[in-house]
């Protein structure tokens, strides 16, 4: 339990103006990998597609996080067209608050309902990431933060597969993070 509270301490710590890097001034690979690691939103959601699809099991494991990268791809090559998406941060919050919840509560679902659901909240993700990759070469961009996201997914099937309980627990600080993230924003 402390290190519960030890993460959740480090969620309500961060703030949402802990910005990301320049693509520009930090070379596009590096501001691509580091991407979804400097925004509480995009971290928590990632996190949360992996812990909850280990708590699906079976074929989500790898489905979920698959659909995530894909569908990401895809909201960033929008954005690169200028494709109109509304809604793109309140939706980004409500992923976390959403991908929060289900993984808290263990919610069972089949593997492409989970595909799906991720899927849908990914084209915001990657939207909103391409909307900043500015002057940056796009294809290193895009190929950095695709790794950080499967890495995030990753390390959220590897806790979530080995301690079902802290998986569910950050699954609800995820949520009240989104909550407060939403609050503050």
């Amino acid at each position: 339990m402390n290190r519960f509270l030890v993460f959740l301490a480090a969620l309500t710590a961060a703030t949402p103006a802990f910005a990301h890097l320049d693509p520009v001034a930090h070379g596009s690979l590096a501001a691509g990998l580091s991407h979804p690691l400097t925004g509480l939103d995009h971290l928590l959601a990632m996190l949360t597609v992996g812990l909850w699809s280990a708590l699906i099991g079976g074929r989500a494991v790898w489905a979920m996080p698959i659909a995530f990268v894909a569908c990401m791809a895809v909201g960033f090559g929008a954005a690169l067209a200028g494709v109109a998406l509304p809604f793109v941060e309140p939706t980004i919050l409500a992923s976390v608050i959403v991908l929060g919840l289900l993984t808290a509560l263990a919610v069972k679902t089949p593997a492409w309902v989970g595909a799906v659901l991720v899927g849908f909240f990914a084209l915001f993700h990657g939207y909103a990431h391409g909307g900043e990759v500015g002057d940056a070469s796009t294809l290193s961009f895009g190929i950095g933060f695709a790794i950080s996201t499967a890495a995030l997914h990753i390390a959220g099937v590897g806790l979530g597969q080995k301690r079902a309980l802290f998986a569910r627990l950050s699954g609800a600080a995820a949520a009240i993070a989104g909550v407060a993230l939403a609050v503050a924003g």
